[in-house]
């Protein structure tokens, strides 16, 4: 019964690991030894598993509100409906979009011209951090780069939070309280991975909007934070729990 929640977190920790992996080690040589360069094309790569693998992590932490959807409301149907075939189609469906909206980034990049200095503010290649060196019509890469940001947080919360609410609603039709807490208290680490990986990019975007006259390294430090969390508080949650 336990089978189906483990291969998802198997899925979280790598994503962790190559989120982690592809942006702590420049991090690093930068604090460590000064090394502020990093190679253009090094830049794209670094851009695009940072940006897919976000996207990946979104559609894992939706698989796994399923998960528990079909466990706390379909409890009878569970290994019937989360089989190791659907498990596995879910996990190519997310690489899948992941790769297909975060492909044309690095050439649409690539056909600027960049005239605004060879500097960013970031400690890792940001997509909207390159933009803003390019000279030249920018608006598609911006109205690009919102969209995509928009239609993964806004579709994926909004089915986890649809999750929730049938959850919600078998729970509390369950007839003793202590049915309720076990029932419930399955949730948990999956709430707080949720909450982990959500509430720092809406910080983050919301500290883009309202305080974009702040010192630049309250964004950058923002930035970090959002990227670099979720992969260490993950295995806490739910080291802890399982």
């Amino acid at each position: 019964l336990h089978e189906p929640m483990y291969l998802f977190l198997a899925m979280l920790a790598t994503i962790d690991l190559v989120l982690s992996s592809t942006t702590l080690p420049k991090m690093l040589a930068i604090f460590w030894f000064k090394d502020r360069e990093i190679n253009f094309y090094a830049c794209l790569v670094q851009m695009f598993f940072l940006h897919s693998f976000s996207i990946m992590e979104s559609a894992v932490l939706l698989a796994m509100a399923f998960d528990r959807y079909v466990a706390i409301c379909k409890p009878l149907h569970y290994t019937t409906v989360l089989t190791r075939t659907l498990i596995t189609k879910i996990g190519i469906a997310a690489m899948a979009r992941a790769v297909t909206l975060m492909t044309p980034l690095p050439f649409l990049l690539r056909r600027f011209h960049y005239c605004r200095g060879p500097m960013i503010a970031h400690c890792y290649c940001e997509h909207m951090a390159v933009v803003r060196l390019a000279c030249g019509d920018t608006r598609f890469n911006n109205i690009y780069g919102i969209a995509v940001a928009m239609f993964i947080v806004v579709l994926d919360l909004l089915f986890v939070i649809l999750s929730y609410i049938f959850i919600l609603q078998a729970v509390l039709q369950l007839a003793s309280q202590e049915a309720r807490y076990k029932a419930f208290g399955t949730c948990v680490s999956h709430i707080g991975a949720i909450l982990s990986t959500y509430t720092p990019v809406v910080i983050s975007s919301v500290m883009h909007r309202v305080a974009r006259r702040a010192a630049p390294h309250v964004h950058i430090l923002l930035a970090i934070f959002y990227l670099l969390f979720p992969p260490m508080i993950n295995p806490i949650i739910y080291g802890v729990k399982t």
